[in-house]
């Protein structure tokens, strides 16, 4: 195993400067989230431990839990071969989707209908 300094620029960003990054539970592994990052955001949750994402809609960084107090605390940061995509591993206090459920991940479709795999936490 080899290891060299990082540099959020080093990663392959987007026309818009932007990566997707998926967020995991780290103890689960079940996949909680994907949002957006670009370089400063990656840089701040690595610097600061708060998984720190970049909102399209109010062009604005956004520390995950921030208002709701469902934060995202960094375990490990790892991206993928062709550095084009993040996935943090992360401890999630509450849901960590804003529809109140544990994973933004909770529709599936099965034999061609849409199924609801959990409910609102509460």
């Amino acid at each position: 195993m080899t290891s060299a300094a990082f540099d959020p620029a080093s990663l392959k960003y987007d026309d818009k400067g932007l990566i997707p990054a998926i967020a995991q539970d780290a103890e689960t592994h079940e996949v909680l989230m994907m949002a957006w990052m670009n370089a400063e955001s990656v840089a701040k949750t690595l610097e600061t431990g708060k998984v720190t994402y970049w909102s399209r809609s109010r062009q604005a960084f956004w520390v995950k839990g921030e208002t709701s107090g469902h934060l995202q605390t960094l375990v490990d940061f790892r991206y993928d071969c062709d550095q084009d995509c993040i996935l943090v591993m992360v401890r999630q206090e509450g849901p960590a989707c804003h529809t109140n459920r544990r994973s933004c991940f909770y529709r599936a479709v099965r034999g061609g209908e849409t199924v609801e795999l959990m409910e609102p936490m509460v």
